[in-house]
């Protein structure tokens, strides 16, 4: 176990990346998904990931969120060196540490969304009556406390995506992480999910969104763009913070 450290300034890191690379063999040729990528996260940040595709935001993600292990490098996640975990203690972290919001929404389609919610509770050990608890409270949260017996098929596209991000929060994990969390969304839909990524934000959650997409990007406090699997920029975004 590695102790949190804190900056300069006294914010606590929740996330230290340092020299990652990750290189996938093709036959005989290698591509450099990520080539020495230094990031430093902070506890209760909003921050974007962008960049166009192949630029290895991806690559970048699936690391972050334990999914995959680096080739090179550290990655220090809430003080706790992930970076050369196997898969059994990885999948920990991932239930543990962090909640995650995808694109497809990742619902189990004969669950209800307080089942769906529940979910991660289960694989964490928790009973029953506390599981049931925990995910009316969640689901209250994000909006949806008259569809918690619903099926994903019987709710749209906005309603789906908010079960999603109350099953992320259901195990108060270090970070949100969300990949293009509207990209199956229409534009008012997008601005409402947006503006629940922003509440989750003012209640003191650490919040990693990975997008294309520039209006999205531009409700994070800061950018982290990527190209050719290196950081090509990461500035705080002055709009945002005014």
């Amino acid at each position: 176990m590695v102790t949190d450290k804190e900056s300069d300034t006294g914010r606590s890191e929740v996330i230290r990346v340092r020299g990652l690379k990750k290189i996938y063999h093709l036959g005989a040729q290698q591509v450099k998904a990520l080539d020495g990528v230094d990031i430093t996260i902070y506890r209760n940040e909003y921050v974007a990931i962008m960049g166009p595709s192949g630029s290895g935001k991806s690559t970048l993600m699936n690391i972050l969120g334990c999914l995959d292990s680096p080739t090179e490098g550290s990655y220090i996640l809430n003080g706790t060196d992930v970076s050369k975990m196997d898969d059994s203690k990885l999948a920990d972290v991932r239930n543990n540490e962090i909640g995650f919001v995808f694109q497809s929404f990742n619902l189990l389609p004969k669950y209800s969304s307080l089942e769906n919610v529940a979910l991660p509770l289960i694989y964490a050990g928790v009973s029953k009556g506390e599981r049931i608890n925990k995910a009316r409270t969640a689901l209250e949260s994000v909006g949806l406390g008259e569809r918690m017996e619903h099926k994903p098929s019987e709710l749209s596209g906005g309603q789906r995506q908010r079960v999603a991000v109350a099953r992320a929060l259901i195990n108060n994990p270090s970070i949100i992480l969300a990949d293009e969390p509207t990209g199956n969304l229409d534009t008012k839909t997008s601005v409402e999910i947006m503006n629940l990524f922003e509440q989750i934000y003012n209640n003191g959650n650490t919040v990693i969104v990975v997008t294309h997409e520039e209006d999205i990007a531009q409700y994070a406090r800061r950018i982290i763009r990527v190209r050719d699997g290196k950081v090509e920029s990461d500035l705080p975004n002055t709009e945002r913070l005014k």
